[in-house]
């Protein structure tokens, strides 16, 4: 059957209306004292591991969204997709950032592609991360890696306990740096820069990056989309603008596991109180937990399907990679990727395992070309 952008795509439009959830910005440290990133070279380095913890959140996502039977779960379905889209924009957004101060962002590298089971990168390993139907478990995972740092927590930039925190950590390194640089560290190409025409997903703006300013506020559209405000979880600039509301990605996930919706005066302290979610946690296919390609033999059925599988994900990663580094015209064409990592995905998790009723799934590994 022919499929249209509209019908199943994973960047149609879940919501048109798409504005940020910021946290309000407050200085997180003193400026003038020692920094925990205190190069350029620091900097970068860490740009390119937020780029590498962004991409680890996405290959958990996906399994949980496809293993959802098709007509099954659809507030969850369309949840979890536009965090999906999200993530994406916050890969592409640090990849303008590094690419505006000089940097070369790696995206198909053996280095930056993770393996699950695993904590986080760059984590203080709280919790550990897995590919997993889609599950309370896998919901609590992903409402762990989402979590709102306390307005009270210091940025940190190794070992970090929120995503929040990192970032803080980088938002901090980026300011300092640029001011005790002369000239500004912002030198890179600008042909470098994605731009939103290149974008082919409704999750927010993709901000070109060419000034400390532009830098800042691709930070806040990263931090903002997933943790949401202190003090409340709705927009303030939706009532200016007349948006629908969109809340952050914890508070999403947050929805799923209590199977009831957020009123926009609830409080992010409490639970949501709005209307009943339906979730029926077994209307999906039994996919087996972290499966893997070494666990199947070599040459068989379902070796060259995973093997296939993964070569789509590494396709895709390289169209990422090349339209972050010099081709950004490059970015519409992975929507046809998408669609073929779905279909082989779909295919993997209808494969039976033996006798235990659990299926096959996709593995995301690297493969070298």
């Amino acid at each position: 059957m022919e499929h249209t952008y509209q019908e199943d795509s994973l960047f149609q439009q879940h919501n048109p209306k798409r504005h940020r959830l910021i946290r309000p910005v407050v200085a997180t440290r003193d400026l003038d004292a020692p920094q925990l990133i205190t190069t350029l070279a620091e900097l970068q380095a860490h740009l390119q591991i937020a780029m590498k913890v962004e991409l680890s959140t996405i290959p958990p996502y996906l399994c949980a969204l496809y293993s959802i039977k098709e007509g099954a779960n659809l507030f969850a379905t369309n949840m979890i997709r536009s965090v999906v889209v999200e993530e994406m924009l916050h890969m592409v957004l640090v990849a303008n950032i590094l690419n505006a101060i000089g940097g070369e962002p790696a995206i198909n590298t053996k280095e930056i592609v993770p393996t699950y089971p695993g904590p986080l990168p760059h984590s203080d390993a709280s919790f550990t991360v897995n590919l997993l139907k889609f599950s309370p478990e896998a919901i609590q995972t992903f409402l762990n890696i989402e979590l709102p740092a306390a307005q009270s927590a210091p940025p940190q930039p190794n070992h970090f306990h929120t995503i929040g925190q990192f970032y803080a950590a980088v938002r901090d390194a980026i300011e300092v740096i640029d001011a005790q640089t002369e000239g500004g560290i912002f030198t890179g190409d600008p042909s470098r820069q994605l731009t939103p025409e290149h974008y082919y997903g409704s999750g927010g703006r993709l901000i070109p990056v060419y000034s400390l300013s532009d830098a800042l506020e691709a930070i806040d559209e990263i931090v903002g989309q997933g943790e949401g405000i202190d003090g409340t979880i709705q927009d303030p600039d939706h009532l200016l603008f007349g948006e629908d509301m969109e809340y952050a990605h914890y508070f999403k996930f947050n929805e799923i596991a209590c199977g009831q919706a957020y009123m926009p005066t609830d409080s992010p302290q409490d639970p949501p109180s709005g209307k009943i979610i339906e979730v029926d946690w077994n209307a999906v296919y039994n996919m087996q937990a972290n499966p893997s390609i070494k666990n199947y033999e070599v040459g068989s059925e379902l070796w060259e399907k995973t093997n296939n599988f993964n070569k789509t994900y590494m396709a895709l990663l390289d169209n990422l990679h090349d339209a972050c580094n010099g081709k950004p015209e490059m970015l519409n064409k992975g929507i046809a990727l998408m669609y073929d990592l779905k279909y082989k995905a779909l295919e993997l998790m209808k494969i039976p395992l033996g006798e235990s009723g659990e299926m096959a799934g996709p593995t995301f590994e690297y493969i070298a070309k």
